[in-house]
């Protein structure tokens, strides 16, 4: 793996100025760690950490302990976005692959470009809005939110989980299979039932970003990989819900919305295993802000109770933006989940490299 590490560090060298990936890179300590991880599982695979902090996280420990090698640090937003859709590189606001002028998403914003850019092939995320689904929808790339306590966290609200950016789900797999103790494949019989829910049943959603998802769930009908079934999943906006939760101030009324939305989640994952919607209700925006539209109406839903989910590329935009498709299981099914999103990927094209 010593020669992927060296492609990795040259393609940071070559594409990171512009792109703004990462705070930190560590070569010498990359190169040392290659050294003595041959034999080890993973071998030296290259991968970068959310963050500064990343290199502390239970899963960056994990991996480093399986043979793999920590390359560097990637952005999150810094001072002043609030709104957290783009990072602050070492070389400044970080950018999207595919257009520049629009954010990357957050805030695991550098990990996703530094996945986009082929400059790693997996980099470590938390998401606890969608911070890992948003990104990976936006720079074209999968993304993986653990079940809620399925990992470590250090959110004491239990919104957040691990994650991980790759480069196919069966890269983040790799992740999974050495971060998650007494991990074990989980395959499925295809086609999968599954229902696709536009909206969730209560986000205003771009139409193009709908006709790019709603074209992406007809194909994987088509293959094989899905059979659509007639069973409409309509939840209640969770967007007070949340941010009363991250509060630390739910509500009577908090609660029970979000006791309403479980039920609805659970009597449909008793029929069906899959849920299909859009990633984001919007394309991603520019670096001025968001406006009136939350990014996270279609992910935070997932955060509040719990579910895993995951972000695959289903295509562009017109406008040569991504656009992602979420796929969403019963708590506890993240092997089912990866082998789904899998097969997913056989089906769809396959994902476009940015840069050469």
């Amino acid at each position: 793996m010593t020669a992927a590490l060296e492609a990795s560090l040259a393609r940071i060298g070559r594409f990171d100025p512009e792109l703004c990936a990462f705070t930190e890179v560590w070569p010498d300590e990359a190169r040392a760690r290659a050294r003595t991880a041959s034999r080890l599982p993973l071998g030296g695979l290259p991968f970068a950490v959310k963050g500064r902090a990343g290199i502390r996280s239970y899963a960056a420990r994990r991996l480093i302990a399986a043979g793999g090698v920590p390359v560097g640090a990637t952005s999150v937003p810094g001072p002043g976005t609030h709104w957290q859709t783009w990072g602050q590189g070492a070389h400044g606001r970080t950018v999207n692959p595919w257009r520049p002028d629009r954010t990357p998403g957050g805030s695991s914003a550098g990990s996703a470009v530094a996945v986009a850019a082929d400059m790693v092939e997996m980099a470590t995320g938390s998401d606890g809005a969608g911070s890992v689904r948003i990104p990976a929808s936006w720079c074209g790339v999968f993304g993986l939110k653990t079940t809620g306590g399925l990992l470590p966290s250090p959110d004491s609200t239990g919104l957040a989980s691990p994650g991980v950016l790759a480069a196919s789900a069966a890269r983040a797999e790799t992740y999974l299979r050495h971060v998650l103790a007494g991990y074990a494949p989980r395959p499925v019989r295809l086609p999968v039932p599954a229902a696709y829910s536009p909206d969730l049943g209560f986000a205003s959603v771009d139409p193009d970003v709908a006709e790019v998802v709603r074209a992406a769930v007809d194909r994987l009908a088509a293959a094989g990989v899905i059979r659509l079934v007639r069973d409409p999943v309509t939840l209640l906006d969770p967007a007070e819900t949340w941010m009363a939760v991250r509060r630390k101030s739910p509500t009577t009324a908090s609660g029970a919305l979000r006791a309403a939305n479980d039920r609805t989640l659970d009597a449909f994952f008793a029929r069906a295993p899959l849920l299909l919607s859009p990633v984001t209700p919007n394309r991603p925006h520019g670096h001025e802000g968001p406006g009136d539209v939350y990014s996270t109406a279609l992910t935070w839903a997932f955060n509040l109770s719990g579910h895993p989910a995951a972000s695959a590329p289903a295509g562009f935009t017109p406008d040569g933006c991504p656009a992602g498709l979420q796929l969403v299981t019963d708590r506890g099914t993240d092997a089912e989940l990866l082998a789904v999103a899998c097969a997913v990927e056989r089906a769809l094209p396959p994902r476009p490299h940015r840069f050469s």
